[in-house]
């Protein structure tokens, strides 16, 4: 296994073969460790960690265990702040209460892991394998997930769920945008905001009865808050979509740009409700 590079080589690291009571003590009467950061990596329960395979409560932070095969591992309650475990395998770890605040588990393994109780404020889960793993509702919404595998979209909470979409909507792939905006409606159905972005995804992609229907629920929505004339607005957006089937998409142009972009000036009024839509909420 290769050990993580904590710490730069002394002589008495280069010499002769290699053994775990042979590096624990180079490690521990290092004159360097003295004067390391306070919050570093404790050395000797880094070894621990690889040789037990577990280390609950351990402070492990900035640790480079890139690669590391931590398989079923125990980590609960683990201080991993700042560790860098890109690419490691954690299949089946328990992580529950860990702290994984800027944590790089970019490309990690972890399938059937317990995340639960663990705080992901600014984690790195970037094309980590996340299938099967057990998080706590809106447990990712401080993470950077989007390019995780694996994740099913019910684990995440409304605001990440909008979020998502919008961020999906900016580069153009409607599709992802509209199923992001769906699952955020199913758990915030009140949410008009949301409505309005999926009916905008939705035209893009020539869906123009369905966009209508998005932008007529959410002029009843406004109703309900007390807002007639988003709600009048939104219901004569509606209805114009539906009387003029040529506003579907067109050469990749939708409502979004051939609608809301001067072709059809009476869908001027509809621009800066996209706007708002497509804003990220600070939810």
């Amino acid at each position: 296994m290769t050990l993580p590079r904590l710490l730069p080589q002394s002589p008495s690291l280069q010499k002769g073969p290699l053994t775990l009571a042979g590096l624990l003590g180079a490690l521990l009467g290092l004159g360097a460790l003295a004067a390391a950061p306070a919050w570093a990596a404790d050395p000797a329960q880094v070894v621990r960690l690889l040789d037990r395979h577990g280390c609950p409560g351990c402070a492990l932070q900035d640790a480079d265990l890139v690669h590391a095969d931590l398989r079923d591992a125990n980590l609960r309650q683990a201080k991993l702040q700042r560790a860098n475990l890109s690419g490691a395998k954690l299949d089946g770890a328990n992580l529950t209460g860990a702290d994984l605040s800027f944590t790089s588990l970019a490309g990690a393994s972890l399938r059937g892991a317990d995340l639960r109780g663990a705080l992901l404020l600014g984690t790195d889960l970037s094309e980590a394998e996340l299938t099967g793993a057990l998080l706590d509702r809106n447990g990712l919404a401080q993470s950077h997930w989007q390019q995780a595998r694996g994740l099913e979209l019910s684990q995440l909470g409304y605001a990440a769920l909008h979020n998502a979409g919008v961020a999906e909507a900016n580069q153009g792939r409607y599709p992802q945008a509209e199923q992001f905006f769906a699952e955020a409606i199913r758990q915030l159905p009140d949410a008009a905001i949301s409505w309005i972005a999926r009916g905008i995804a939705r035209s893009e992609q020539g869906k123009t009865s369905l966009a209508a229907q998005d932008f007529n629920y959410a002029s009843v929505l406004y109703e309900r808050m007390g807002d007639p004339i988003e709600a009048e607005q939104l219901k004569k957006a509606s209805q114009l979509l539906l009387e003029d089937p040529k506003a579907a998409k067109k050469g990749g142009n939708g409502v979004g740009s051939q609608l809301m972009g001067g072709a059809l000036a009476a869908f001027q009024f509809l621009a800066p409700l996209a706007a708002k839509a497509l804003v990220p909420l600070g939810i």
